[in-house]
C-alpha cells in the first residue's frame, strides 16, 4: 500500500470538510448514518478499538486499520489522531481501494 496515496486522498477529504475526527465525534457519525468508512490507528487503545470496531459491526459500517496515530493526524494535519469518520462515498470508496 502506497502511505502517501491515501494520506493525501484524506487530506483532500479533509479540506472538503467530508471527514470528522476523534472517538466521540465519530461514534455519533456512525450512528446517524452519516460515516461511510472509518479510519482507525493500529495503536489505539483496546477500549477506543473494541468500542469503535463494534459499533461499525452493529451499524454496518466499514473500518481500515491504518499504521498509527501520528500517521493519521499528520494526513489531515492536525496531532495524533486515533479514529477518523469519512463522510463521503466517493471518497470512502477509494480510500477503501488504497487501503485493502
Amino acid at each position: 500500500m502506497n502511505e502517501n496515496q491515501w494520506m493525501s486522498l484524506l487530506g483532500l477529504a479533509n479540506r472538503a470538510r467530508k471527514i470528522t475526527s476523534g472517538e466521540e465525534l465519530t461514534i455519533k457519525e456512525i450512528r446517524n448514518g452519516k460515516a461511510k468508512l472509518i479510519l482507525l490507528s493500529a495503536d489505539a487503545s483496546v477500549n477506543t478499538t473494541k468500542k469503535v470496531t463494534d459499533k461499525c459491526k452493529s451499524y454496518e459500517v466499514p473500518y481500515k486499520l491504518v499504521e498509527n496515530r501520528e500517521l493519521l493526524g499528520h494526513a489531515i494535519g492536525k496531532d495524533a489522531r486515533v479514529v477518523v469518520a469519512v463522510l463521503d462515498d466517493g471518497f470512502a470508496k477509494k480510500l477503501k481501494s488504497l487501503l485493502d
